[in-house]
């Protein structure tokens, strides 16, 4: 008879085996390097932000070798990208874990600002959990043992408004916990957190949770709380103060319920890195302790930074500390994490060059998708958009076919080569590439009676439902593959250009100030719309998308 000891341990075996073969699969990929921006300096050091991208309220953990972060996604979807690494410097986005947002008769139509908030992922017992707040539907969990792979249908912990960044927590004896902060928007309360007991598989709560901080005199905003423990002490991690001027407190004490201790362990001070902001403590494999964070650089999203951490009698201290007076700052450079693997540079997917069976993981729809807007068109290597119509008296802030992806650097160009092959029996329609924020531009082409025209289109204030200010360029040859570009300089000044032969650019419109989004930087895209519906319609084949500088 076999014994339980022995089933355990080949248990055990099987699931860190799927693990290893999981990170492996995922590893064998070719890694993808940025053209704009590489955090890894190439001689041991790296700089910050380690990813100049939208990855707001970023959440990690490490498994073996292999770290993984998530990250907030609102209402775009896929939503729950999750990108690993090796070393906490060099990432890759390897899948998202949530396919499509409900209730979705809501999110079939965008939902600005609503949707996925501030999520934490953790390992435990052999699967990968990620819990995830809706601010107006309550807090979910689901759970996959592949990183990569299939993620479980979303399971409602609790029901509520307002309830928001929640964190799991399982002790020593094998207790369970949520502690989360509440959205004064939602919840008409702020600026505290509760503890909650879970169930033993982490699906419901168990009570109506207990305050074990109050941020109301001191912490104003006290929010995004990720609960640890260490020799002895729970320490509760959570930001304060707003997302572009706060701090970062860390709270411990020697019960899980308080009282707690409170100490900053990291603020701007002489730095440039303004409001240093919630993320997640990790330890590599040979103990050091790292903390990554956001920061808020407006059109350029929250961008994510990594800070060394060291313990000074038991209180973390992030970043470097000049004064030694156990508060952090922010490092621009520093010393890489010693890492068990051999490290490869590599960034988070931007150009696509449409020849693979799948479209690239970095792109995301401004609302749950229809399986009829697109399809990867291998043989002929391009992404074919076919359009789809408008919602009545709406702009393309409120169109939900929009394909986008984040601002990767603090200056890039974007330069996508397409043929528009218009429906005989429509007009108005019109496909190109879009900058889009709160307002938005972009440079298209659209079908008329008279044939095909070159557009530029912007639209100021487009939250508010304002309509586009649309200027005909030139006529165009439908048949003949076009050029559009568009350049972002620093501080998001956007200048459009166009093209016949992708040598020579003629710049359209004048310079466009990006605008950031609902909780979210400004984004780039593609589209393809109309204004009627029939029973056809018309496409373009975009053939590449390139991130260049």
């Amino acid at each position: 008879m076999i014994s339980k000891k022995l089933i355990n341990t080949l248990s055990n075996c099987f699931v860190w085996a799927s693990i290893m073969f999981c990170a492996e699969s995922i590893k064998a990929q070719t890694p993808f390097v940025s053209k704009v921006w590489v955090a890894d300096n190439g001689d041991g050091t790296y700089k910050n932000p380690v990813l100049h991208a939208d990855y707001s309220d970023p959440d990690a953990i490490r498994v073996g070798n292999y770290y993984y972060l998530v990250a907030s996604s609102f209402e775009n979807i896929p939503g729950l990208p999750i990108l690993r690494s090796s070393d906490l410097v060099n990432w890759r986005i390897v899948g998202n874990a949530l396919t499509v947002q409900n209730p979705k008769e809501i999110f079939n139509t965008p939902q600005h600002g609503k949707g996925v908030w501030a999520p934490a992922i953790r390992f435990h017992k052999g699967e990968y959990l990620i819990y995830y707040p809706d601010p107006d539907f309550g807090i979910f969990v689901i759970r996959a043992k592949n990183l990569a792979g299939s993620w479980s249908t979303p399971v409602l912990v609790e029901a509520g408004k307002g309830l928001i960044d929640p964190c799991p927590f399982w002790d020593e004896d094998g207790k369970a916990y949520l502690i989360h902060g509440f959205a004064g928007s939602r919840a008409g309360i702020k600026s505290f957190l509760v503890l909650k007991s879970l169930n033993a598989d982490g699906t419901k709560v168990l009570d109506a949770g207990k305050i074990i901080i109050d941020g109301h005199e001191t912490d104003p905003t006290l929010e995004g709380p990720k609960l640890y423990k260490r020799k002895g002490y729970f320490y509760v991690f959570a930001p304060a103060g707003g997302v572009a001027t706060g701090w970062q407190l860390v709270f411990r004490s020697k019960n899980i319920y308080g009282p707690y201790e409170r100490k900053v362990v990291m603020d701007q001070g002489k730095t440039a890195i303004n409001g240093p902001h919630q993320g997640a403590w990790v330890t590599t494999p040979s103990g050091e302790d790292w903390f990554l964070h956001f920061q808020d650089k407006g059109v350029f999203g929250r961008v994510v930074h990594l800070q060394p951490m060291s313990f000074k009698n038991d209180w973390p201290v992030i970043g470097i500390d000049p004064d030694q007076d156990g508060k952090g700052e922010p490092v621009l450079t520093y010393k890489k994490p010693k890492s068990v693997i051999p490290s490869v540079i590599e960034t988070p997917q931007d150009s696509d060059e449409f020849n693979t069976l799948d479209l690239g993981l970095q792109w995301q729809w401004n609302a749950n998708p229809k399986p009829t807007w697109s399809f990867v068109y291998p043989s002929k290597g391009v992404l074919r958009l076919f359009s789809d119509k408008i919602p009545s008296n709406e702009n393309l802030w409120w169109t939900p076919n929009v394909l986008l992806q984040k601002f990767p650097a603090p200056a890039f160009t974007v330069t996508t080569k397409l043929q528009f092959t218009p429906c005989e029996r429509l007009i108005n329609e019109k496909v190109g590439l879009t900058i889009l924020g709160f307002s938005y531009a972009n440079i298209a082409l659209k079908s008329a009676k008279d044939g095909v025209w070159l557009t530029y289109t912007t639209c100021k204030d487009a939250d508010n439902h304002k309509l586009e200010t649309e200027t005909k360029i030139k006529q165009i040859d439908s048949k003949q593959a076009i050029y559009f570009r568009v350049k972002v300089q620093e501080g998001g000044i956007c200048k459009f250009s166009y093209s016949i032969d992708n040598k020579y650019f003629t710049e359209i419109g004048e310079a466009f100030q990006a605008e950031v989004g609902r909780w979210i930087g400004a984004k780039f895209g593609l589209f393809a719309t109309r204004e009627d519906t029939i029973n056809d319609s018309g496409y373009a084949d975009f053939d590449w998308v390139r991130v260049e500088k």
